[in-house]
């Protein structure tokens, strides 16, 4: 007898478990459905991958691309006037990488222009404000050498709210998934998409 009633416990408990997880999942902010414009960074003190060094900034213009197409944000360079930030980082498909750290990642160029392949940058101006705050991120630091990275395995894509540091707060939304951010279909933006779609039905059945 107690075992069974341990058993029917433990199923009841992860029958709860897995609601709360789907609904943390599917539950937006407000201010995510409200937001207009967005940001989209390299999250900051990530490495190039030795293998593959322009991993994170191909990744960044394929979510970049993904939210063209989709159309309900605009893409924009500035984060401290974006509604919201994506923070975007590529993982080695390793629990362990060698990577080198690049502060320069997260420089961009002056517009963002849709083009038949995705986008395109024009001059460059500098980094993103209000990010140098990550150690090894400073333009005064030594000659880049090799670091081992570890965790970084699997993609990573978190959504912010515009005007905060994704160094400081947590994420309204967050993507984790191996090749997640790989195109043409760019997964996490698939299900960020979905997640807006499912927040917005929501919504609108309040009264």
């Amino acid at each position: 007898m107690p075992k069974r009633a341990f058993t029917l416990f433990a199923v009841s408990l992860l029958v709860t478990c897995a609601f709360a997880k789907d609904k943390t999942k599917t539950t937006l902010p407000a201010y995510v459905l409200h937001a207009q414009t967005v940001a989209v960074i390299i999250e900051p003190g990530a490495g190039m991958s030795i293998d593959d060094p322009r991993a994170n900034q191909v990744a960044q213009k394929d979510v970049e691309a993904a939210l063209l197409k989709w159309g309900r944000f605009e893409p924009v360079l500035s984060t401290q006037s974006a509604d919201l930030i994506i923070v975007v980082r590529k993982g080695s498909g390793r629990l362990m990488d060698e990577t080198i750290p690049d502060p320069r990642q997260n420089n961009r160029a002056g517009v963002i222009n849709p083009t038949d392949n995705g986008v395109s940058m024009g001059a460059q101006h500098g980094p993103q404000p209000g990010l140098s705050g990550e150690p090894g991120l400073g333009s005064n630091q030594g000659s880049p050498h090799p670091q081992t990275e570890i965790g970084q395995a699997e993609d990573s894509f978190a959504v912010f709210k515009g005007g905060e540091n994704p160094l400081d707060a947590a994420p309204a939304w967050r993507y984790l998934a191996r090749d997640g951010l790989n195109s043409p279909g760019v997964p996490a933006v698939a299900a960020f998409r979905k997640a807006v779609a499912d927040a917005d039905k929501a919504a609108a059945k309040q009264p």
